[in-house]
């Protein structure tokens, strides 16, 4: 059962993306960590911005594509632990994402409803 909507999902990207190139920086931990959430949180960023989503930009790349790239940056980040061996507060950090991402992959909605709740906001004109 998919619990999340469309649109929860693509704000909750928007907050996780600078969270995730700014928790680094404020916690003072290393260049390794940096880069590894650095990567994480500029992919995700791109991607959310061309998902065919209510805040999808380019609105290029479908929903179920978007989660699967999710649920492998989930996989990707709660695995890094094991190979990277960063200090425990980095280690969880990477686990606790990598958690949240696979959790929200399997729950959000598979699809946009077809009539978006703030389809005005972003409307362009023709």
């Amino acid at each position: 059962m998919r619990l999340m909507s469309t649109l929860t999902h693509s704000i909750l990207d928007y907050l996780t993306a600078p969270a995730l190139l700014l928790l680094p920086g404020l916690l003072g931990w290393d260049r390794h960590a940096r880069a590894v959430f650095t990567l994480a949180g500029a992919g995700l960023l791109a991607y959310s911005i061309c998902t065919r989503y209510e805040l999808g930009v380019y609105k290029a790349l479908p929903m179920k594509a978007h989660l699967t790239l999710d649920a492998l940056s989930g996989i990707g980040l709660a695995a890094l632990p094991l190979v990277l061996g960063e200090e425990p507060p980095v280690n969880a950090a990477l686990i606790g994402v990598g958690l949240f991402e696979i959790v929200a992959a399997l729950t959000t909605a598979t699809e946009p409803p077809a009539v978006e709740p703030m389809g005005w906001f972003f409307q362009r004109a023709a």
